[in-house]
């Protein structure tokens, strides 16, 4: 009832129903029994139990009493005062120290709450003893024996509520726990596919436009004194133009490339350098070191991919006349190693990476073997042709098979 006391619930609005018929009982008992037994004090009697209700009444309906510890203290002296002037008419009076109880445990802190319950057992074990004119020991134990149980019920709900409290508390981080959880589940998420599509454009569209740009640039040098070879580097920039559309339509809903449909990693390359070979000025090759063994999907696609754009950098940077790529599984591992013998560059004096220019193609190497606990080995310097070594681990054959 104060800023202290606990929220109403439907559990305390009951309790509290239960303490006001109570108080309202035990008020018309003092008076009915005075009434009936034809007191001579019956009047003095129906007027303080009256005065009594009303200054109980008075509580609940007063706002401060439940905002102000001091406000409450003040109702409870009011109610109090009035309990004292029922109790030296009747013996019956003695009766409304329980519910008192309640009040003064509720309503006051918990230090001064056991004091207040103490002086009012004293007050109502005397008020007896006075109307009985002799006092015993058992006159004292039924306030006495009240006044315990009231304490224990009062504070054993606030220790229940507290731990309600605490509960509820506890619910609702887990709950904003939970939520902040899936918000950054749903961020990460989006950054994954977003680096997916981003890897997936830089090793295929981006790779199969410049392919097709360098078409086009053969074709239009050819084109005034070889109308046949332009016509050819049209065609094969049609091709690629073909593939790369196969690739957009198959990374957008995350399948594995054309390449690998229907043939392993080995046939893949052995056809990518065949292809190479065949649109641009650089001679590919495919070498076989070993027995092949089954990869996971994810694995292929990376290689096929690291292969793709190691070549691609190789036509479009190296100025290379030969481009070696080899697939072997030394010790547990599967290596893929592209050589050229092209003009080269310094590694650590690598270009920024600029959406115009690119400079992307190292990076998206590292972040697929990164991700599938591979390592990626780069040796090249300036007039000495590059070499780039691709090493991923051989997965179980029963372990998980998903790009």
């Amino acid at each position: 009832m104060n800023a202290a006391a606990p929220a109403p619930i439907p559990t305390t609005r009951a309790l509290a129903w239960c303490l006001h018929l109570l108080v309202a009982a035990l008020l018309a008992l003092a008076a009915g029994r005075a009434v009936v037994d034809h007191r001579p004090n019956a009047g003095a009697v129906v007027a303080a139990a009256l005065t009594c209700a009303l200054a109980y009444a008075a509580g609940p309906a007063l706002p401060g009493v439940r905002r102000s510890r001091r406000a409450a203290a003040v109702w409870l002296a009011v109610v109090g005062a009035a309990w004292l002037v029922l109790l030296v008419l009747t013996a019956d009076g003695v009766w409304m120290a329980f519910p008192l109880y309640f009040l003064q445990l509720h309503l006051s802190s918990r230090r001064s709450g056991p004091v207040a319950v103490a002086v009012t057992a004293a007050a109502a074990v005397a008020g007896f003893a006075a109307h009985q004119g002799s006092f015993s020991a058992a006159m004292a134990i039924g306030p006495a024996l009240g006044a315990a149980v009231a304490v224990a019920v009062v504070w054993g709900y606030q220790a229940l509520y507290r731990e309600s409290e605490h509960r509820r508390h506890l619910i609702e981080e887990l709950t904003a726990a939970r939520a902040d959880l899936s918000r950054a589940q749903h961020t990460a998420g989006v950054l994954a596919e977003r680096e997916r599509l981003a890897r997936e454009i830089h090793d295929t569209l981006a790779q199969g436009l410049t392919s097709i740009q360098l078409l086009l640039r053969a074709a239009e040098r050819a084109l005034p004194d070889a109308p046949h070879h332009a016509s050819r580097h049209v065609e094969q920039a049609r091709q690629a133009a073909v593939d790369n559309l196969a690739e957009a339509r198959r990374f957008v809903v995350a399948l594995g490339p054309p390449a690998l449909e229907g043939t392993t990693l080995a046939g893949a390359l052995q056809r990518l350098c065949a292809t190479t070979s065949t649109r641009h000025q650089v001679t590919a090759r495919f070498h076989l070191t070993g027995t092949p063994v089954p990869l996971p999907t994810a694995h292929e696609v990376a290689l096929l991919r690291i292969a793709q754009s190691a070549l691609a950098n190789t036509v479009r940077h190296a100025r290379a006349t030969t481009a070696d790529i080899t697939l072997s599984h030394p010790g547990g591992h599967v290596l893929l190693e592209v050589v050229d013998d092209g003009r080269g560059f310094d590694p650590d004096d690598l270009p920024a990476q600029d959406p115009e220019a690119g400079g992307f193609g190292l990076a998206a190497m590292r972040a697929r073997l990164h991700a599938l606990g591979g390592t990626l080995a780069l040796v090249a310097a300036p007039g000495h042709g590059t070499a780039l070594a691709a090493r991923l681990p051989l997965a179980a054959p029963d372990s998980e098979d998903r790009p």
